[in-house]
């Protein structure tokens, strides 16, 4: 498998001025191409720091690509020091110099200023990337066993070019093929998820068995490299049917789609249409549904009944249910849920209800304790969750997980998890 480093050029990202999303989103790609990065390097706009970076980088691996520093000002200097490392003369390439002037002209026929010309220069043997999102071309460059890449820092820049260029570039190169298949998880710990799936993961050579979680939930990332495509996807098939033979009820998407996307997709399938009642959360259960694009046909609407009297007045929860049990009650879920889908008429009403914190906890109801309402063909389902105390967007983001899980699970024909693992 071979080999990457990425050397990512600007003061600013030392700083902390400008956040490095190049890096995650450029590690991602190699990894789906079978390249194994080995290296993050972030260096400022430096000329002797740059060059120890890519000697190091290059020392190290066998594929390095650079972001940044390829602008039209005296301290771009990426491509005449990378230039410089490969033993290589730059030369004019009047295709970007045309490329940057009709990229200029596009803005009101602003024109190119001098400095800009140094973007139409390349080292001599380097396979050009034209930009035509941008002024400053990239390229790529084999030389003496190694390849080195150099691509603009502006995030949408780099996209472009990684889409373009990169990729293809790489997968030619390639001398074997990679498929790979992630599968997400909910309801099971990191931990938890590893262990069950020992028996697949303990001396994993090809295919490689990878977990990752965050909070409330896991992804599996099954790689293999194989001489044909269809040998690695073989293979990638059959380590996949032995871990749902395992962890299935857990699996929430084969495709590594987010659960909100897995929900709105089947509501969709169904033909159903849902809404929401939200107290701690604030809407971001209903928020979350409709950033899918397309919820408009399985959105009918939401409620934010943030205090008691919202709750009466929108949904018709009984003054006695509130006085008795209180907001943060079963009995109260249970009425917000069914309440919803009455006033909305609609086939599903969910509702969350609960301590998100950091005030309002009791020893009967600790901060994190969530009551989650479910009303759907028929009857009316109440599930209690008591989060642990991390925060408040921490338990906000876990009912949100939750209450999608608990309407996925109702629309297959399933009760909700008894527990999580």
């Amino acid at each position: 498998m071979p080999t990457a480093s990425l050397v990512c050029v600007g003061t600013e990202l030392l700083f902390g001025q400008t956040i490095n999303t190049n890096a995650a989103y450029i590690s991602s790609e190699l990894q789906a191409l079978g390249v194994s990065v080995l290296w993050h390097h972030t260096v400022g706009d430096n000329p002797s720091r740059v060059r120890q970076t890519l000697d190091l980088a290059l020392s190290g691996s066998d594929i390095v690509i650079t972001t940044g520093g390829l602008g039209p000002t005296q301290d771009d200097l990426t491509k005449e020091l990378i230039a410089e490392v490969m033993g290589e003369e730059l030369v004019f390439d009047k295709k970007a110099m045309d490329m940057m002037i009709a990229h200029f002209k596009s803005f009101g026929n602003r024109v190119p200023t001098k400095n800009n010309e140094k973007q139409a220069y390349l080292p001599a043997s380097a396979t050009p990337f034209y930009n035509e999102v941008g002024t400053a071309p990239g390229f790529a460059l084999n030389k003496n066993g190694k390849t080195i890449m150099a691509i603009p820092g502006p995030p949408r820049e780099m996209r472009y070019m990684m889409e373009k260029y990169v990729v293809p570039y790489l997968s030619a190169l390639a001398d074997s093929a990679l498929y790979q298949q992630t599968f997400r998880t909910f309801g099971i710990g990191e931990s938890r998820l590893e262990t069950e799936l020992l028996p697949i993961i303990e001396g994993q050579t090809d295919p490689t068995v990878a977990t990752y979680a965050k909070d409330g939930e896991c992804a599996v990332r099954v790689a293999s490299m194989r001489p044909t495509a269809a040998e690695a996807e073989a293979a990638v098939k059959r380590v996949i049917a032995s871990a749902a033979e395992i962890v299935g009820e857990f699996i929430y998407s084969y495709e590594d789609k987010e659960l909100h996307h897995v929900v709105v997709d089947l509501l969709k399938e169904k033909n159903l249409i849902i809404a929401t009642a939200e107290s701690c959360t604030g809407g971001e259960y209903a928020q979350s549904i409709t950033s899918v694009p397309g919820a408009s046909l399985v959105f009918g609407r939401g409620f934010i009944t943030y205090s008691n009297d919202a709750k009466k007045a929108l949904l018709g929860v009984g003054e006695d249910v509130l006085s008795e049990y209180g907001a943060v009650s079963e009995q109260c879920a249970a009425e917000m849920a069914e309440g919803a889908r009455l006033a909305a008429g609609s086939d599903i009403g969910v509702s969350i209800t609960g301590i998100a914190g950091p005030d309002g906890g009791s020893v009967e109801k600790p901060v994190g304790t969530v009551w989650l309402g479910l009303s759907f063909g028929g009857k009316v389902t109440t599930v209690l969750r008591v989060f642990p105390n991390r925060g408040r967007q921490y338990i906000r983001r876990m009912c949100v997980l939750e209450m999608h899980d608990i309407v996925r699970r109702a629309v297959l024909g399933k009760g909700p998890l008894d527990k999580r693992i």
